[in-house]
């Protein structure tokens, strides 16, 4: 395949990359306007019962003995600036600052083959040799003087008006960007967008006149039947003389809106799907993990073997004891020293940034509003198909039911509710395969399944930024 020879003149690229393609198929056809989610394997399309039980196997995996690593590489020469320290069997003489970060217990590998590969991030770290003495000095603890640095209108009345004068404002002030109410009920009724727009029609459901405000209206009409109507008075009256007004408004501004609804969903799930590609195959980002693995092992005077990302978001709280800079302008030191190719990691992980401003909580809320908007869209379109129906047996009115032009937006409507529900199963199979892919990608950066469930797409990713 294409994408294994890819993968085989890249060097930034996992080993398992060219394996993927005889494992596991993509999924066709899972496209979304010009997002492109076919890279989205089958296997991921899980129910959320089966993934429970997946995660339920893991876990199972997970409390096994983890089978012991592979030896290191040999380390590489550092520049004369960095003279090599091996940590091992280096004494801690002095007290240094512990960085708090929590420590992950067991990294076994992971239960199934995922997009990721079949072992942690931090099974394929490197070993970092440090300047420990350096390190010693610099976060060296200095007793109580030593602290974390934690960031922490005039109204007429020339006709009848039975209105309140806020809601008459509301309507007077709705009027002067509508067309005159004569052409509204033709527009409502044919639903067309060349006298209404989207506006008009957000405009028109702020509009929609209460049974209350109904009799009210009639009422004065019948006491004062030589006075003309107000303005509002006349528009709402006019409205309520339209036949299931609400649910043509609403099916109207669903037909208008589907496009954008569906992209707030499907966009925030393609960043998410390209953070994870970006992270996984960054070396700089790998670099990083293990540099500060290194330092805190060292600092700690332990062997972790890992830590929860979340402490990366800590980094520039820490400062040394001496120069008072943050530990992360020491890690960046170390990373130009060490690593000189490494690239920007900013570049490198774009989306990640993208993905982290989005709420994937919001995402799931917006996908469960729109599969219900879709379903009360055809329930409100039998609604009016009876009412029509039962008007053309009675006066035969065509016209006024928007009957007479084959080509509007009415008469369209079951066709475009029939290709949104198609996009919704789309999108909600997009949705669960990225989640799931998700979830996949909190094992692979050695998250245990009990833990990774209280990490959301959008906490985690904020900590890369």
């Amino acid at each position: 395949m294409k994408e294994s020879d890819q993968t085989k003149d890249n060097p930034l690229t996992w080993d398992f990359d060219e394996s993927w393609g005889s494992i596991f198929k993509p999924a066709a056809g899972l496209c979304l306007n010009t997002l492109d989610f076919s890279d989205l394997w089958d296997e991921e399309d899980s129910t959320e019962d089966e993934g429970t039980s997946l995660i339920n196997e893991s876990s199972t995996q997970l409390q096994a003995p983890p089978a012991p690593p592979p030896l290191p590489p040999p380390p590489p020469p550092l520049a004369p600036a960095l003279p090599s320290a091996s940590l091992k069997g280096t004494p801690i003489k002095s007290r240094t600052l512990k960085l708090h970060w929590r420590e992950l217990q067991s990294l076994a590998p992971l239960p199934r083959m995922t997009r990721f590969g079949s072992q942690t991030i931090w099974a394929g770290l490197e070993p970092v040799h440090l300047d420990t003495n350096r390190l010693e000095y610099l976060f060296e603890s200095k007793g109580s003087s030593t602290c974390f640095s934690v960031a922490s209108g005039r109204q007429k009345q020339p006709s009848v008006s039975v209105l309140g004068m806020k809601r008459s404002n509301i309507i007077t002030i709705a009027l002067s960007s509508l067309p005159p109410p004569r052409l509204l009920p033709p527009a409502i009724y044919s639903m067309d967008s060349s006298v209404l727009d989207r506006e008009d029609v957000q405009r028109l459901q702020a509009l929609i006149p209460t049974e209350e405000e109904l009799c009210l209206i009639k009422d004065a009409k019948a006491q004062n039947p030589h006075s003309h109507l107000a303005q509002a008075e006349l528009c709402l009256l006019t409205l309520g003389e339209i036949s299931h007004l609400s649910s043509r408004l609403q099916l109207w501004a669903f037909a208008l809106d589907y496009d954008s609804l569906e992209r707030e969903i499907a966009e925030p799930l393609f960043h998410l799907k390209l953070a994870m590609e970006q992270l996984a195959a960054s070396q700089t980002f790998k670099c990083i993990l293990a540099t500060v693995l290194a330092i805190g092992n060292f600092l700690n005077g332990c062997k972790a073997r890992g830590f929860e990302l979340s402490y990366l978001g800590k980094l520039s709280q820490v400062r040394d004891t001496h120069s008072r800079q943050p530990l992360l302008h020491h890690v960046c030191v170390l990373l130009l020293q060490l690593y000189p190719q490494s690239s920007d990691l900013y570049s490198d992980i774009s989306a990640v940034t993208k993905a982290g401003k989005c709420d994937y909580s919001l995402v799931q809320s917006n996908l469960s509003q729109l599969e219900a908007l879709c379903k009360a869209s055809w329930e409100q379109l039998k609604v009016l198909d009876k009412a029509e129906e039962k008007r053309k047996g009675g006066k035969g009115d065509k016209r006024r039911g928007g009957g007479g032009d084959e080509g509007s937006l009415r008469h369209r409507l079951p066709k475009i509710l029939k290709e949104c529900e198609e996009r919704l199963k789309v999108l909600r199979a997009v949705h669960r395969r990225v989640i799931n892919r998700f979830h996949s990608f909190l094992l692979f950066l050695g998250y245990s399944p009990s833990n990774g469930e209280r990490h959301q797409s959008r906490g985690l990713l904020q900590n890369h930024q």
